[in-house]
């Protein structure tokens, strides 16, 4: 069985962690530089303040019906997110972190043993004791019908208590008639709309198309959607079928560092390689996640394990901006005397180029744009990684707009609140 944990409206539920006043009350948290609304609490989306809302247009909005607005607080943000996945990862060894909110788990024989569904509101209760987080979970054969199953979860917590399971044939074809095609996961508003125009409009109408047209109208990649969703297992953990809300470069090192130059090239090039990833999908990002950790199997008492969100003032996909923060991120947590056996760049909050908006910096950073084309058409002709980034200096602070920041509560010694 997989599941689909998906924290609700996290950045709100993280605003709201230390500030229980705030709870029943209408939230909305804005993009960099106080942009555009990219989260929104349940009391907010009644109101009917949409997704991606330019902040400006909406004061009177928020005035008139009290809405707690608040500047992004990645770090915060981030730290939440790490602590909810260490949670999950006590559950089940198999686990892909799919976004900053989001993560696929996989149960391989635990029904053999015990009910997945009680293990689930055993591990829902766990994360909301330990963080107050309130997450819904999705039980179901594939990765793809336990998105729709999180979805029902999110939908009717009262009746699923937070944790729905498609384990029946009824189920799944219940859930699969109450979802229309663009919601699917993996259907984006292209395919939503040429499917509509065929009269598919359900995610129970795609699985009645046959397999040869989703294929050949589809590619592989729809094929593998349209089995998944037919209940038959094909998408497995870390298997993409969309563009990520988040983009990760790991790897385990060759061998054991304990030197900051070695780890910063290999962080350098994880950075660079994320950068590749977002112009591939003609996207860009507006923070970057590094961590390193000790090897778990040496020195026991020797361990150490640390990330930190860098936020960006600007979204951008550049090899040098990513490369600049993630070696200042890397500079926090390094710590010497450990040996670091894996190390990693997340990148996140992911948008489609020319979507963002704009800084006194743009003009400057668009005139970087054909030389990027250009590295990556000679990385790809002639072998990868062909022109390397020099290590650059990661000094820059750019100062960034955020007129109603919460406190970093939880990362920042001064902000750490002070009982009496």
């Amino acid at each position: 069985m997989f599941a689909l944990v998906d924290c609700n409206n996290f950045y709100a539920s993280c605003e709201r962690l230390f500030r229980p006043d705030l709870n029943g009350k209408p939230v909305v948290v804005l993009s960099n530089n106080d942009g555009c609304v990219i989260a929104r609490s349940s009391e907010a989306k009644k109101l009917g303040i949409p997704m991606g809302a330019p902040a400006y247009q909406f004061k009177q909005v928020f005035k008139e019906n009290n809405v707690n607005v608040f500047s992004s607080n990645f770090p915060l943000y981030g730290d939440l997110s790490q602590r909810v996945m260490n949670i999950l990862q006590l559950y089940t060894p198999d686990i892909e972190i799919y976004s900053i909110d989001e993560a696929f788990l996989e149960f391989k024989g635990f029904d053999k043993h015990f009910s997945i569904r009680e293990h689930c509101l055993e591990m829902k209760a766990k994360v909301q004791q330990w963080t107050s987080i309130p997450i819904s979970i999705g039980l179901a054969p594939t990765k793809a019908l336990s998105k729709i199953a999180t979805r029902v979860a999110k939908k009717y917590p009262t009746q699923t208590k937070g944790v729905h399971v498609i384990d029946t044939e009824e189920k799944r074809i219940k859930a699969l008639k109450w979802v229309a095609i663009e919601d699917v996961w993996g259907i984006g508003r292209r395919y939503a709309k040429r499917l509509r125009a065929l009269n598919v409009n359900t995610a129970y109408d795609f699985t009645q198309l046959h397999p040869q047209w989703v294929k050949k109208n589809m590619t592989i990649v729809g094929l593998r959607l349209h089995r998944d969703l037919c209940g038959l297992p094909t998408l497995k953990l870390d298997d993409p079928i969309v563009s990520k809300k988040n983009i990760a470069t790991t790897r385990s090192f060759a061998k054991d560092l304990e030197s900051f130059d070695e780890i910063r090239e290999r962080i350098s090039t994880f950075a660079v390689k994320n950068a590749e990833k977002l112009r591939k999908q003609n996207s860009e990002c507006s923070y970057v996640i590094v961590f390193i950790a000790t090897n778990t199997h040496k020195n026991p008492d020797k361990q150490y394990s640390r990330s930190v969100v860098m936020t960006l003032p600007y979204s951008t996909n550049i090899n040098n901006d990513l490369n600049v923060y993630a070696i200042a991120g890397l500079k926090k947590i390094f710590r010497k005397g450990y040996q670091y056996k894996r190390g990693g760049v997340i990148v996140g909050n992911i948008r489609p180029m020319g979507t963002k908006q704009l800084t006194l910096f743009d003009a400057q950073r668009a005139n970087m744009q054909p030389l990027m084309s250009a590295i990556d058409k000679l990385n790809t002709k002639y072998r990868k990684d062909y022109i390397k980034l020099a290590t650059q200096d990661p000094s820059r602070n750019w100062k960034m707009r955020q007129e109603r920041l919460s406190p970093n509560y939880t990362t920042k010694m001064s902000d750490v609140l002070i009982v009496k």
